[in-house]
C-alpha cells in the first residue's frame, strides 16, 4: 500500500499552490498527494510542467479527485449537460496525463452534492452515467489515469451508497479502467461492518479515502482502523490509501464540506502537519 494526503486538508479553496504540497506531502513521510481535478484544468503547460517536476523531485506520486457540479453532470437528462461533462473529464484526464497522475476519483458518474429538492431518477441517473463512463473510459486509458467512482453517504447522493453498489456498477460498465472507491468516512455511515464492505469491494478496489468519523485525521475519532487493516491485508489490497481530513472552517472548501467548527483545536499550519504525520505513523501500524 502507498499512503497519501489529501491537499485540502491546509487549504479553504479548490485551487492551491501544489509544487508546494508536494514538498510538503513528502516530508511528512506520504507516497501520494492528492490533487483538486477541477483546478488543473485552468492550468496552462507551463504551470502544469512544474506540478509534473515538483511530485518528480519530491518522489511523490499524484492523483486527482473532483466531485462534478451540476452543470457538468454526465448523468443528466439533458445531453448538452452530459456532454459539457464529458468534455470537462477528458480536459481534466488530458491534465493529469501531463502530470503523470495515475488516479481520477469522486463522484465522476453524477453531480455532487445532489439536489433532493428535485426528483429522484436513479434507475435513469443509473443508466445514463454508464453510457458516459464507458465512453470516456478508453480516453481514460490513453492518458494512463485509472477511473474510481465513489460511494459516498445518502445525504450527498442516492446513486452508489454501499460496496455492493459500487462493485454492481462497475461489473455492468465491465471496463478494465474503471473500479471502486471506498471512503470509510461515508462507510462509517452506510455500511453494517466496515471490513465485510472492504471484502465486498475486493479486487474491484483501486482507491481508498480514510478520515475520521468526525472528519479529523485518523486516530482523532473512533474509526475501527484495526478492523479495516485486516480487510485490506485479506484482499490483498496494494493500491492507494489517502488521507481526505477537513478541519479548518472557511472559503469554497469549507462550505462544500460543510465544516461549520474549527476541529483543529485553533491549530497553526506547523500543528497540522504534526497532527497528520502522527496520522500518518498511525495508519501504518494498523494497515501495513
Amino acid at each position: 500500500m502507498k499512503f497519501g494526503t489529501y491537499f485540502a486538508y491546509w487549504e479553504q479553496e479548490w485551487k492551491a499552490d501544489y509544487p508546494y504540497y508536494c514538498d510538503k506531502a513528502a516530508g511528512l513521510g506520504f507516497d501520494i498527494l492528492e490533487l483538486g481535478g477541477g483546478a488543473l484544468v485552468d492550468l496552462n503547460d507551463s504551470e502544469l510542467s512544474r506540478i509534473k517536476s515538483a511530485a518528480a523531485n519530491a518522489g511523490i506520486s499524484l492523483t486527482g479527485c473532483i466531485g462534478l457540479p451540476a452543470a457538468f453532470d454526465v448523468s443528466s437528462a439533458d445531453k448538452n449537460v452530459r456532454d459539457n461533462g464529458l468534455n470537462l473529464l477528458r480536459r481534466i484526464l488530458t491534465a493529469l496525463g501531463k502530470i503523470d497522475a495515475t488516479v481520477l476519483g469522486g463522484i465522476i458518474y453524477a453531480y455532487w452534492p445532489v439536489d433532493y429538492s428535485k426528483p429522484v431518477d436513479k434507475p435513469g441517473v443509473r443508466a445514463r452515467a454508464i453510457e458516459s463512463l464507458l465512453s470516456i473510459a478508453d480516453f481514460d486509458r490513453e492518458n494512463g489515469v485509472l477511473l474510481v467512482l465513489e460511494t459516498v453517504n445518502r445525504f450527498e447522493h442516492f446513486l452508489i451508497n454501499t460496496s455492493e453498489e459500487a462493485v454492481q456498477l462497475v461489473k455492468d460498465i465491465d471496463h478494465p479502467n474503471v473500479k471502486v472507491m471506498l471512503d470509510c468516512f461515508h462507510m462509517n455511515i452506510e455500511e453494517d461492518f466496515l471490513g465485510d464492505a472492504i471484502r465486498t469491494a475486493g479486487k474491484y478496489l483501486g482507491h481508498f479515502h480514510i478520515g475520521e468519523c468526525n472528519r479529523k485525521v485518523p486516530g482523532k475519532g473512533h474509526m475501527p482502523w484495526d478492523e479495516m487493516g485486516k480487510a485490506l491485508r485479506d484482499i490483498g489490497y496494494d493500491g492507494g490509501v489517502v488521507m481526505e481530513p477537513f478541519v479548518k472552517t472557511g472559503g469554497t472548501v469549507g462550505s462544500d464540506i460543510k465544516v461549520w467548527r474549527d476541529l483543529s483545536g485553533g491549530a497553526d499550519e506547523k500543528k497540522m502537519d504534526e497532527d497528520i504525520a502522527e496520522a500518518l505513523r498511525f495508519v501504518r501500524s494498523k494497515f501495513a
